[in-house]
């Protein structure tokens, strides 16, 4: 199974059909009657839907056992056809439609068992998946515009050159993967003056975002979002509450740090950790969702 430790919860909902097409009438009637002489069809095989959707990591392979949190079934006749119909939801880091469509196939091949007695020209076919909604593919398009992006590593040891930056870059190669433009990245030392004059110049220069990494620990030398905080018109406090969150079920201690996120200006702040897994860590919590603050903003101004 491919590795989903990175991604966080979203409600994630998927729709798919299987089609059952019999050879006469009588096969309909017999279904709608409930007369056919293994039972309820659509109630039988509705049951069976259910255990199949539930148990879909048992059968296939590379699906994750995921929490099911609600599935529907239902039927639509018309001529010689019965669509199947199975939604399927649930609040996790990947999407239900193999679920959906296992489901869907199962109630189709529940059917067929149950009406091959007194029909022996059934077909299943259209099995396929006719939507889904969910995770952090659906709020991509929110941001109608090209952001420019600054990255600034607060570190006196990178500064001095003692040490090598991979935080910096890190973030660098995370923000490639949603086309925004990295049109700065320098090293400045944790110091107030220089990190202040490095916000003020950056937001006169109408940069869109400014991702800070470093200085954000317990250590009387982290300063960064203390230095950062008095220039803001306005703190954004469930950005950062929503990456602690995500770092906690992933690293202890991600409950210590101090990252500072808000606005200034129209420019979008954000300081985050100085280790390069913490950077990692924060961004895979923030991104993309967190570029909706800039429609956001565009609303305001109207």
């Amino acid at each position: 199974m491919i590795d989903i430790t990175h991604k966080s919860n979203t409600h994630r909902t998927a729709i798919a059909q299987a089609i059952v097409k019999v050879s006469s009438q009588q096969t309909i009637d017999a279904i709608v009657g409930k007369v056919v002489p293994k039972g309820d069809v659509f109630e039988m095989a509705k049951t069976a839907g259910l255990f199949a959707v539930k148990r879909t990591s048992d059968m296939i392979p590379d699906c994750h056992p995921l929490p099911v949190e609600y599935t529907s079934v239902q039927y639509d006749i018309e001529g010689l056809e019965i669509a199947i119909c199975v939604e399927v939801k649930t609040i996790y880091k990947t999407g239900v439609e193999v679920e959906a469509m296992h489901g869907a196939s199962v109630v189709a091949l529940t059917m067929y068992d149950m009406l091959k007695p007194i029909d022996k020209s059934i077909e299943i076919h259209s099995i396929k998946l006719l939507n889904k909604k969910g995770g952090k593919s659906d709020f991509v398009y929110a941001v109608n515009k090209s952001l420019k992006a600054a990255v600034i590593v607060c570190s006196d040891s990178v500064s001095k050159g003692k040490k090598e930056d991979t935080s910096g870059k890190t973030i660098i190669e995370k923000l490639m993967k949603y086309t925004i433009s990295v049109s700065e990245y320098a090293v400045i030392p944790d110091e107030t003056e220089a990190i202040q004059t490095t916000v003020t110049r950056l937001c006169k220069e109408n940069y869109d975002i400014i991702l800070f990494t470093g200085g954000t620990g317990l250590s009387p030398r982290d300063i960064t979002p203390d230095a950062i905080k008095p220039l803001l018109d306005r703190e954004i406090p469930g950005i950062m509450e929503t990456a602690r969150n995500y770092g906690q079920n992933r690293m202890p201690f991600a409950m210590l740090s101090r990252s500072l996120a808000g606005i200034k200006g129209n420019t979008l702040i954000l300081t985050l950790p100085g280790s390069a897994r913490g950077a990692s860590e924060t961004m895979d919590a923030l991104f993309p969702q967190v570029l909706h603050v800039f429609p956001m903003m565009e609303q305001q101004k109207h």
